[in-house]
């Protein structure tokens, strides 16, 4: 056969060009055909075995219309269903007509419910009781009002009683005070001011007045009503000695923003009668708090907005458990910015990551350290990279939690700032003097990246985004990050993930399931997906299947007690008993805004048996808090399985 003569070099780049000229023409015209056979493709790839076993895999969980709503909190329950609470959701409308909302969702049956919520507990602050009961405290009062929208100048009101030989006295709402440049103003609420009282100090014996803050309002719009300065104020109506004895105190009186106030109801959510039972008022109103499990079972509430939208300087209190109450506690005063991270230490300590979700000074209560609860000191710890980029960033104890290692991730600047990291940096709280050390870092920079301890010890990262609220970043108009990964201890470095396909930033949750799955929910972006109109909260449901579930036949427990006592080694009953290499107590979830201080790992020694396992619970309240832990025996493929609920006493 003849040899053929190679074309020349501009004819060959002729029929180039024709060929892209074609396949361009091909593409435009075709160009829902070639989207649409991308799309198959990529669908074809993910739903591979292969790629499952290696990345896991992401499935979209149909929710009846009926149940869409705005998620702010959710929570594992011992019975296996997640309480998703929205209460008012970030809507004012449904805050003024009084509709707030939870729903239950059972994953062993795809199944949702409504649960009736009696008060907007939305930002409330939330956790664990040792008897499996979720305590959830204070939540939203009076939702923020911008500047725009405030016709009449505006002040928090401080009446004072300086009479002791009279009784309180109870000024309804509409009760007008006159400043002395003649100006009126009207109480928002109805309000008690108690009587001043006398106490001897020394020889001395003093009076201290009776006081009670409440809002008021000029009775004339617009600025001629503010006051910039503190000023004192007459109450209309009274004569003779009340009038002289009685007054008004205030700072200013405004029209700039009005922030969130804070409620004081506090309720515990019952798994088993799906109900919120009132428990006592908190000692402050609080919006935005944490609540944070002590060793003995009570809990402590740090931090959150009062029902003026003022922060709380340090003012913390106690729920005895026991009595279902609330109670003061000065000896404990220490300043955080809302919903910060304290995680519970083995030796009973309250580790703070450095990680909150915003309000609050600059400055001031931002330093991680080691808070010990029994004499109130406070050691801050060194090393934190980023260290001014900790708002909006989420931290967790890494598993095993007997290794005491807290890990911060990402994370951005204050307020309303663009600023994000991909800073992750971890502390070993075993050390003499601890200090942060630097992590492998983020793919991208990320604020409200959920992290979710699975059985392995592993953490899976996920969601999130680069801007505020999903917003601008840099070239980008809407931030939202859609790679997910897996951070491995034992190699300090992330593992690739399946990546989901439904943005999530503020406002937002991930929870471990005890089928293994992870189920995220939630977001609230500022915009829509162009970066220009206003954004709609997200309220699709995905879930999450890891790697380990794609490994074959996983171990199954199949007997054991309900109840265990910490120092106590117990037997569960599994046929795979001989390739049992390690159990895990897991405590289930309960989070909101990323912050979950209940979340942990115990690892429990194992001891193979015929038929089946003989676990060691640990000794330490600090390492084991007492409640209900999900129990997932390991094989030696790392694969879980399904748990089982025990109750730790």
């Amino acid at each position: 056969m003849r040899q053929r003569t190679r074309p020349a070099l501009a004819r060959r780049l002729g029929n180039s060009l024709v060929a892209v000229l074609v396949l361009g023409i091909v593409a435009v015209v075709n160009r829902p055909m070639v989207a649409g056979a991308a799309e198959a493709l990529h669908d074809f790839s993910i739903n591979r075995q292969s790629y499952k076993q290696a990345y896991g895999h992401w499935a979209g969980l149909p929710v009846p219309a009926d149940f869409r709503i705005n998620a702010i909190h959710a929570a594992l329950l011992h019975t296996g269903k997640v309480l998703i609470v929205a209460g008012s959701g970030n809507n004012r409308e449904a805050f003024e007509a009084g509709t707030f909302r939870t729903v239950l969702y059972d994953p062993a049956t795809d199944r949702f419910s409504e649960v009736p919520t009696p008060t907007d507990v939305f930002c409330a602050g939330h956790t664990f009781l040792p008897n499996g009961n979720l305590l959830i405290a204070g939540g939203t009062e009076k939702y923020e009002v911008l500047p725009e929208n405030i016709e009449h100048a505006y002040g928090v009101m401080k009446l004072k009683n300086e009479s002791a030989t009279g009784s309180a006295r109870t000024f309804p709402k509409g009760t007008k005070l006159r400043s002395e440049g003649g100006y009126e103003y009207q109480t928002r609420d109805d309000v008690t001011l108690p009587a001043a009282t006398q106490m001897k100090h020394g020889h001395k014996v003093m009076t201290h007045p009776g006081e009670v803050e409440v809002f008021v309002d000029a009775v004339e719009k617009g600025d001629a009503p503010i006051v910039t300065a503190p000023q004192q104020y007459t109450v209309e109506g009274l004569t003779g000695k009340d009038r002289r004895n009685i007054y008004g105190l205030s700072d200013k009186i405004t029209r700039e923003k009005q922030e969130y106030g804070g409620d004081e109801e506090s309720y515990e959510f019952d798994p088993l009668t799906e109900r919120y039972i009132r428990v006592g008022d908190m000692v402050k109103n609080r919006w935005y708090p944490t609540l944070a499990e002590l060793p003995n079972g009570d809990v402590l509430a740090v931090s959150g907005l009062d029902e003026f939208g003022r922060m709380i300087p340090g003012d913390n209190e106690k729920y005895i458990a026991a009595q279902k109450r609330w109670v003061d506690a000065p000896e404990l005063q220490r300043t955080f910015p809302t919903y910060p991270a304290l995680h519970l230490m083995e030796n009973g300590n309250l580790f703070y990551s450095g990680s909150n979700a915003g309000y609050g000074s600059d400055t001031v209560g931002r330093t991680p350290g080691v808070w010990d609860v029994r004499t109130n000191r406070f050691t801050e710890v060194p090393g934190l990279r980023d260290p001014r980029l900790t708002e909006t960033s989420t931290s967790v104890l890494l598993a095993p939690a007997q290794e005491q290692k807290v890990m911060i991730l990402g994370g951005g600047g204050i307020g309303e700032s663009e600023v994000s990291t991909r800073r992750t940096d971890i502390i070993d709280l075993r050390q003499t003097e601890p200090r942060y050390q630097p992590g492998p870092d983020l793919p991208a920079p990320a604020r409200y990246l959920s992290a979710v301890l699975l059985p392995d010890d592993t953490v899976f990262t996920t969601g999130g985004s680069s801007g505020y609220r999903g917003g601008r970043y840099g070239d980008l108009t809407r931030s939202d990050l859609f790679n997910a990964q897996i951070y491995r201890p034992s190699e300090n470095a992330f593992a690739t993930a399946a990546e989901s396909t439904v943005g999530r930033n503020y406002h937002s949750e991930a929870i471990l399931l005890p089928d293994g799955r992870v189920v995220t929910l939630g977001s609230d972006p500022l915009y829509d997906e162009a970066g220009k109109g206003p954004g709609t909260f997200e309220k699709r449901i995905e879930v999450y299947s890891p790697p380990y579930l794609y490994q074959g036949e996983r171990p199954a427990i199949t007997g054991g007690p309900e109840q265990v006592q910490r120092g106590t080694t117990v037997g569960f009953d599994t046929p795979q008993a001989a390739r049992i290499t390690a159990a895990r107590l897991v405590r289930p979830s309960a989070v909101t805004h990323v912050l979950d201080v209940d979340q942990r790992s115990v690892a429990l020694d194992v001891t193979p048996k015929t038929g089946g396992v003989d676990l060691s619970i640990p000794k330490s309240k600090g390492l084991v808090p007492s409640g209900w832990y999900m129990l997932f025996l390991l094989d030696d493929r790392q694969v879980p399985s399904v748990a089982r609920w025990v109750r730790v006493s």
